[in-house]
């Protein structure tokens, strides 16, 4: 007789209903069919005595450069840092080469990342001041998390900066619209603030009142029609303030890198390396923003995830890009900040796990539940673990936490119920499919 599972996870303690629960888990066809005491034999049996199972984590913001910019990264590179990193979804930015902004591009992602892609993946439809017309036609695109829109100049070419458009793409929208919020306007007029040769002053020209401009303009668009947005990577603690009481159609994202890096000390320990937008901020506003991520104010971790060769980020400041690599190491870097007791893994697994798949409303995942996906990351949160260049599995090898201890590491992904790494391993499963929504 065949086997009743495919896979068996035994003893691990799990994350089943906000506690951790000492029990087995059985798989059979990517699902989850049995949790508790399991005697029946499997195809493969996993002993996780000792270790943490949570729900899998979700990366909700990376660029994997693909298509335009192979040598930074590309789906297949970034999802193989994604499951090293105890990752196994994650949302694609639109902000490629060419841009994802309409239905043949987008097409062409969901091609491309077919059978090549070791995590799960969704894939954002970019907006520009001219695609209303395709933006309204996305509310059953597969594959597809939502609508991104960049209101500040960043990384790419895709921009919305007019006012009206603005308001238009959030009125229009049948999906939440994640944006970028940085106001363009002030962005330009500050630019007199840049100092050749200072990364320094990258801070000082993207200043807080760029971002705060910005994002209380998009909340007040967002109540005035009703539709939900989703603010990615807020950086300061005026947003975080006005946030928490403007949060009716809004939800919020921040990154381990605010939380964990502050200015000046990261541009002189790192120089351009720690250069991204919006910009790594002082002490004060990572206060804040832990206090809003403790709060409920953050609702979601991002890694903003963005790629560049060495080369191109040792260029002297500002013809230096803009984007630090995070989606292998978002997970250590927080499990890190949960033995030295800045957060509770419950936290940890609300951020990365739960709350995605409500704002976005992912089918059957971010909970270790019978009849969900078997999407699970499996953690030793007792392991030191030395983050290194060298483990970096994402094109450009680097990264801003080069030599960086962590308490609590993951190590194991599964993805649709079959193991996709383990012990720093990757198997050549290539397992990744389309989240739906």
């Amino acid at each position: 007789m065949p086997n009743i599972y495919d896979l068996i996870i035994k003893n691990g303690n799990c994350f089943i209903n906000k506690n951790l629960v000492q029990t087995d888990i059985g798989i059979k066809d990517n699902k989850i069919i049995k949790i508790g005491a399991i005697n029946e034999s499997g195809d493969k049996i996993l002993d996780a005595k000792g270790l943490t199972i949570i729900p899998g984590a979700i990366d909700t913001q990376v660029h994997f450069r693909e298509p335009g910019n192979p040598d930074k990264e590309d789906l297949e590179s970034g999802s193989k840092a994604a499951i090293l990193g105890g990752i196994t979804a994650i949302f694609e930015m639109p902000n490629t080469n060419p841009t994802t902004d309409n239905f043949e591009r987008f097409q062409e992602k969901l091609e491309r990342a077919k059978s090549r892609m070791y995590c799960n993946y969704a894939f954002y439809f970019g907006a520009t001041e001219n695609n209303f017309e395709l933006i309204k036609q996305t509310t059953n695109l597969e594959g597809c998390c939502g609508i991104k829109m960049f209101v500040g100049s960043s990384t790419g070419t895709l921009l919305v900066t007019k006012d009206e458009a603005i308001e238009e793409v959030i009125r229009i929208s049948p999906r939440i619209v994640s944006i970028h919020s940085e106001d363009n306007d002030l962005l330009q007029k500050k630019k007199s603030l840049i100092e050749n040769g200072n990364v320094k002053t990258h801070s000082v020209w993207r200043d807080s009142e760029v971002a705060i401009t910005s994002t209380k303009k998009v909340v007040a668009f967002a109540n005035k029609h009703k539709k939900r947005i989703h603010i990615l990577h807020v950086s300061s603690k005026e947003e975080i303030e006005f946030l928490s009481k403007n949060k009716k159609y809004a939800t919020v994202e921040t990154t381990p890198q605010f939380l964990t890096l502050f200015a000046p000390d990261c541009y002189e320990q790192l120089g351009t390396l720690a250069q991204m937008n919006p910009p790594i901020r002082t002490k004060d506003h990572q206060d804040v923003l832990w206090k809003g991520l403790l709060d409920g104010t953050i609702d979601v971790l991002g890694s903003d995830h963005a790629p560049h060769t060495l080369k191109e980020k040792q260029k002297p400041y500002p013809e230096s890009p803009s984007g630090l690599t995070g989606v292998q190491t978002m997970l250590p870097i927080m499990l890190d900040h949960v033995n030295n007791k800045k957060l509770t893994l419950q936290k940890l697994v609300e951020l990365l796990s739960i709350n995605p798949c409500k704002i976005f409303n992912i089918k059957n995942r971010g909970e270790i539940k019978e009849g969900y996906y078997a999407d699970l990351t499996i953690i030793d949160m007792n392991l030191n673990f030395k983050i290194t260049n060298d483990w970096i599995a994402s094109r450009c090898g680097w990264t801003p936490f080069n030599n960086k201890i962590v308490k609590g590491f993951p190590v194991g992904t599964v993805v649709n119920g079959k193991i996709a790494s383990w012990d720093k391993k990757i198997f050549d499963t290539k397992l990744g499919k389309p989240l739906e929504f």
